[in-house]
């Protein structure tokens, strides 16, 4: 059952743990809600409670849903999927700006203009599928643009799957050229992400997004970072130095290298018997959780 609900929706395995979990919370705090409310009319009739307790609970449930979605960082999924089932019922969309619930963006009566996204990445792209699918369902942002420094780079093959554009760097041109800020620009991209990319991002990039570039580095910095220390290199140098501790640190980019003024860190214990590859694994974990939510944070901002 799980397996077709991830592919109907086109979701991770944990986004779709975090949406049952927003499901079941939502539906409590609705029942809750209902009840609260009803206790507030003296109705005699048992029939008529029962009717009025089924409209309430009918009425409050996107609402309770939405509410629970925003720490669950679900608002942009749950925000679609009432839309749709609004359109179902009524024939027309809902238009969510109506709903009182704020995900930190300004409501007005119009639909958000769409951010267009940009991952930059260098390898496999696990962090880059992970965004995207956080991002699958969002009616305000959309990946735009995977771009790669490396022609062979797993993440245009997920580009290709996901239908989105590609663009693959020419170091001569992204170091002394223009950076590629004319294609980004043409393409509309409003935000930059970073997602295991291995080249040190030019002023003239920086400049072109100031505070709009963000990077996950796999350790808690200023430890373990600067040139060099990048994917097993870091997690060599964690276990060799026996570092009780590890983890992940997102941060704004300037212009040297893992400096940005730090966003957010989450952290992991470090046994003695892990290695290079398990203690990679554990950062992978927190990469996924958190990456995609920080994001969407800094987005509705």
């Amino acid at each position: 059952m799980f397996k077709g609900l991830q592919q109907k929706w086109k979701v991770s395995g944990w986004q779709l743990l975090l949406i049952i979990t927003t499901f079941a919370f939502g539906g409590s705090l609705c029942g809750y809600a209902g009840r609260k409310i009803l206790g507030l009319f003296a109705i005699d009739s048992s029939l008529i409670r029962v009717a009025f307790y089924i409209v309430l609970i009918t009425l409050l449930w996107p609402l309770c849903v939405l509410i629970i979605s925003i720490p669950f960082g679900q608002f942009a999924f749950f925000k679609n999927y009432i839309r749709k089932i609004g359109k179902r019922m009524f024939g027309k969309k809902v238009d969510s700006s109506q709903l009182t619930v704020h995900s930190g963006q300004k409501e007005t009566g119009h639909q958000p203009q769409t951010i267009n996204l940009a991952i930059f990445a260098s390898g496999a792209g696990s962090n880059a599928q992970a965004i995207i699918d956080h991002f699958r369902n969002s009616a305000v942002v959309k990946i735009a643009l995977i771009v790669s420094n490396k022609p062979e780079a797993g993440v245009l093959k997920i580009a290709e799957k996901e239908d989105i554009p590609s663009l693959i760097l020419e170091k001569e041109k992204f170091f002394r050229g223009n950076a590629y800020v004319d294609e980004l620009k043409e393409k509309g991209i409003d935000f930059v992400v970073l997602a295991g990319f291995l080249w040190k991002v030019p002023s003239a990039l920086i400049k072109a997004y100031p505070s709009k570039i963000v990077n996950i580095h796999p350790a808690l910095l200023p430890k373990y970072g600067g040139k060099g220390m990048y994917g097993i290199h870091v997690h060599e140098a964690v276990i060799t130095n026996k570092e009780p501790e590890s983890g992940i640190t997102i941060h704004y980019v300037d212009e040297l290298y893992d400096h940005g003024s730090i966003i957010l860190q989450a952290k992991c214990d470090v046994e003695k018997t892990d290695t290079p590859e398990s203690l990679a694994a554990k950062i992978h974990v927190l990469e996924h959780e958190h990456y995609p939510t920080v994001i969407e944070k800094l987005l509705s901002k």
